[in-house]
Order: structure tokens, then C-alpha cells, then sequence
């Protein structure tokens, strides 16, 4: 089996850096590639979704994206214990219609030895904002390492 390092348990500053790689790969809107940080196992909950298995996670994040335009994530640690991670995270993104919205929401990670994430739990609230309150302005993929996080933007 293939690892994802870093490897549980985590220190602060190894779930840092599977944040970092998680929201990476978010950004990249490349389902074939987020999927591989899960176990083919993996168990999801998002909003009344609840994807299982590598297959149907990949199936979701293309319907997400697919509606979800202009998409751009941070992710932000919160705590860590073990083989466990839990996130904050904002990401903003339009609909086909040009409207705006800011998504807010918690993750709950679980990590099997592999480093593979084998369940995700994410709460997530979705609020409509004007074009010009947008904060996330990067080129489309990953966020540069200058850009502020969540709490340097108030958020």
C-alpha cells in the first residue's frame, strides 16, 4: 500500500503540513488526484452527502466542482490528536449565474498508519457575499505561501 506522509501520530507541525498538502490539492480541482489521499475505504460526511469509497468521493468532488466555479480553499488548523486532525476552513467560489459565496465549515480527519485519510466529517455554511468583499484573489490552484491564512484575514 502507498503512504501519504506525513505519518500519525502528528505533531503540530506534521498536521500543519497535511493541511497544507490537503488544501494543495483541493485547489488543484483535480478529483482523480484528491481522491488519492484517501483510503479506498474512506468514509465522508459533507452536508447531506455522504460518499464511500474512493469512487464515490471522486464522483462528488466532480458534481462539487462542476458547480462550484472560481474555486479557491484555505485551510487552517484547529487541533490534532493521534492519528486525528480538525480543520477550519473557508473557500470562496461562484455559481454559473456570476453569484459570489463564501463557504465556512469544519472538518474532522481520521488517518489510517498509511497516512491515508480514512474518514472525513465536514460541516459546512454557505454565505452569499458582493463580488468586491471577495478575499481569496490568487490565480486559480494553489495559494501562495505569501497569501494570508483565515486568521490574518479575520475569517
Amino acid at each position: 500500500m502507498d503512504t501519504r506522509p506525513p505519518l500519525p501520530p502528528f505533531t503540530r507541525e506534521t498536521a500543519i503540513q497535511k493541511i497544507r498538502l490537503a488544501e494543495d490539492a483541493w485547489n488543484s480541482r483535480d478529483p482523480a488526484r484528491v481522491v488519492l489521499a484517501y483510503s479506498p475505504d474512506t468514509r465522508w460526511r459533507n452536508r447531506a452527502e455522504f460518499p464511500r469509497g474512493r469512487e464515490q468521493a471522486q464522483a462528488f468532488l466532480e458534481r462539487k466542482w462542476a458547480r462550484e466555479l472560481e474555486y479557491r480553499l484555505i485551510k487552517e488548523l484547529w487541533a490534532f490528536d493521534g492519528n486525528r486532525i480538525a480543520v477550519r476552513f473557508a473557500y470562496e467560489w461562484r455559481d454559473d449565474a456570476g453569484n459570489w459565496y463564501r463557504s465556512h465549515g469544519n472538518e474532522n480527519w481520521q488517518f489510517d498508519e498509511h497516512g491515508l485519510m480514512t474518514h472525513r466529517h465536514a460541516s459546512i455554511n454557505d454565505q452569499p457575499i458582493k463580488a468586491e468583499d471577495r478575499k481569496f484573489h490568487w490565480p486559480q490552484g494553489r495559494r501562495p505561501d505569501d497569501h494570508p491564512g483565515l486568521s490574518d484575514l479575520g475569517l
